[in-house]
Protein backbone atom coordinates (compact mmCIF):
# COMPACT_ATOMS: atom_id res chain seq x y z
CA UNK A 1 0.00 0.00 0.00
CA UNK A 2 0.97 3.37 -0.63
CA UNK A 3 1.26 5.76 1.70
CA UNK A 4 0.98 9.66 0.96
CA UNK A 5 2.35 12.53 3.01
CA UNK A 6 -0.95 13.42 4.76
CA UNK A 7 -1.68 10.03 5.79
CA UNK A 8 2.00 9.93 7.25
CA UNK A 9 1.44 12.88 8.88
CA UNK A 10 -2.15 11.97 10.48
CA UNK A 11 -0.24 8.39 11.62
CA UNK A 12 2.69 10.29 13.28
CA UNK A 13 0.27 12.54 15.55
CA UNK A 14 -2.53 9.62 16.23
CA UNK A 15 0.38 7.48 17.47
CA UNK A 16 1.42 10.55 20.07
CA UNK A 17 -1.58 10.50 20.97
CA UNK A 18 -2.45 7.84 21.46
CA UNK A 19 0.57 6.79 23.88
CA UNK A 20 -0.53 10.42 25.50
CA UNK A 21 2.26 12.32 24.22
CA UNK A 22 1.08 16.17 24.54
CA UNK A 23 3.82 18.28 26.29
CA UNK A 24 6.34 17.15 28.35
CA UNK A 25 5.38 13.45 28.02
CA UNK A 26 7.51 12.22 24.65
CA UNK A 27 8.30 9.64 22.53
CA UNK A 28 11.89 8.99 20.96
CA UNK A 29 12.05 9.90 16.78
CA UNK A 30 14.02 6.60 16.51
CA UNK A 31 11.54 4.07 17.49
CA UNK A 32 8.67 6.03 16.11
CA UNK A 33 10.32 6.19 13.16
CA UNK A 34 11.23 2.17 13.66
CA UNK A 35 7.24 1.71 13.86
CA UNK A 36 6.37 3.37 10.94
CA UNK A 37 8.90 2.18 8.58
CA UNK A 38 7.19 -1.12 8.80
CA UNK A 39 4.56 0.02 6.66
CA UNK A 40 6.49 2.78 4.67
CA UNK A 41 9.19 2.19 2.32
CA UNK A 42 12.90 4.32 1.81
CA UNK A 43 13.78 3.38 5.15
CA UNK A 44 12.72 6.09 7.18
CA UNK A 45 14.34 8.91 5.45
CA UNK A 46 10.92 10.27 4.50
CA UNK A 47 10.00 9.68 7.81
CA UNK A 48 12.39 12.00 9.19
CA UNK A 49 11.69 14.57 6.71
CA UNK A 50 7.93 14.48 7.47
CA UNK A 51 8.61 14.47 10.93
CA UNK A 52 10.88 18.04 10.47
CA UNK A 53 7.77 19.34 8.65
CA UNK A 54 5.56 18.90 11.76
CA UNK A 55 8.05 20.72 14.27
CA UNK A 56 8.61 23.63 11.36
CA UNK A 57 4.61 24.08 11.85
CA UNK A 58 4.93 23.85 14.72
CA UNK A 59 2.06 20.50 15.82
CA UNK A 60 5.20 18.64 17.61
CA UNK A 61 7.92 19.58 19.83
CA UNK A 62 11.31 18.84 20.21
CA UNK A 63 12.90 17.70 23.35
CA UNK A 64 16.38 16.47 24.46
CA UNK A 65 18.12 18.24 21.40
CA UNK A 66 16.07 16.94 18.75
CA UNK A 67 16.08 13.08 20.15
CA UNK A 68 12.56 12.53 21.37
CA UNK A 69 9.18 14.38 20.09
CA UNK A 70 5.54 15.16 21.66
CA UNK A 71 2.70 16.92 20.48
CA UNK A 72 2.13 20.60 20.94
CA UNK A 73 -0.59 20.95 23.18
CA UNK A 74 -1.49 24.24 22.34
CA UNK A 75 -2.38 23.23 18.83
CA UNK A 76 -4.30 20.27 20.47
CA UNK A 77 -7.65 21.02 18.71
CA UNK A 78 -6.13 21.38 15.27
CA UNK A 79 -3.75 17.89 15.95
CA UNK A 80 -7.20 16.19 16.70
CA UNK A 81 -9.01 17.74 13.80
CA UNK A 82 -6.55 16.80 11.27
CA UNK A 83 -6.04 13.30 12.18
CA UNK A 84 -9.86 12.58 12.30
CA UNK A 85 -10.12 14.47 8.61
CA UNK A 86 -7.39 12.54 7.21
CA UNK A 87 -8.71 9.55 8.52
CA UNK A 88 -11.80 9.38 7.55
CA UNK A 89 -10.34 9.36 4.03
CA UNK A 90 -9.09 6.22 4.57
Amino acid sequence: MIYSDEKIKADIMNRLMRKGCWGARYLPVDSLVHWLSKKVKRDGERIKRIIKDLVKKGYLLVHKGGRTISLNPALNRQIIEYIEKIIEEK
